[in-house]
């Protein structure tokens, strides 16, 4: 099989169901969440194995989630198949967001993203995930979508945000809070 089929030259793509133009809401879609994979991807390669040993195959799955979302958005009509991304798997991000934020010791104000190259690059995905949640929110104006694709990203960033701060404590390197933010945090309890 050729990598090349020539039968996007003309700037259309086939999607499950169809064609539509490369710049289509639903490709922007899925191409975000593509681009937040990759990201993660990087993430998981500054990963010492020794010290991330839950995380490392907690992101893995996390990737094969991400394609789920993709496929999902691709997918004109439901119709042509069930949805992959389920209200389970936004249930086990929840469980994972709590068990790494038990980790980290609180916060009260915004802290800015930084701190080591994983935890940095987990902001970078933090911040690539919320820009596919929003053009979720974009194509769910106009086509059908899986409702719990857009849940699912929305809870992704939230991990992002928590294990970003997971890293830097296993790190040894402390958030650094943003000097202007009001408390914005409750305590955990």
């Amino acid at each position: 099989m050729k990598i090349y089929t020539r039968t996007g030259d003309a700037g259309q793509t086939g999607v499950i169901g169809g064609r539509v133009d490369k710049d289509d809401a639903r490709v922007e879609a899925y191409g975000t969440t593509d681009e937040l994979n990759c990201y993660v991807g990087q993430a998981m390669s500054f990963m010492d194995p020794a010290k991330y040993p839950d995380l490392l195959p907690d992101l893995l799955q996390v990737q094969h989630e991400l394609f789920d979302c993709g496929s999902d958005l691709a997918l004109l009509k439901q119709e042509l198949r069930p949805y992959k991304v389920t209200a389970t798997m936004v249930d086990a991000l929840e469980a994972w967001i709590d068990k790494y934020d038990a980790e980290t010791p609180d916060i009260t104000r915004f802290i800015l993203p930084g701190g080591g190259s994983v935890s940095s690059t987990l902001h970078v995905c933090r911040t690539v995930c919320r820009r596919a949640e929003r053009r979720v929110v974009t194509l769910a104006r106009t086509q059908e979508i899986n409702p719990e694709v857009r849940r699912y990203l929305n809870r992704l960033s939230d991990l992002f945000f928590t294990i970003a701060r997971t890293a830097n404590h296993r790190e040894g390197i402390a958030d650094v809070e943003y000097v202007r933010s009001a408390e914005v945090f409750r305590r955990k309890s």
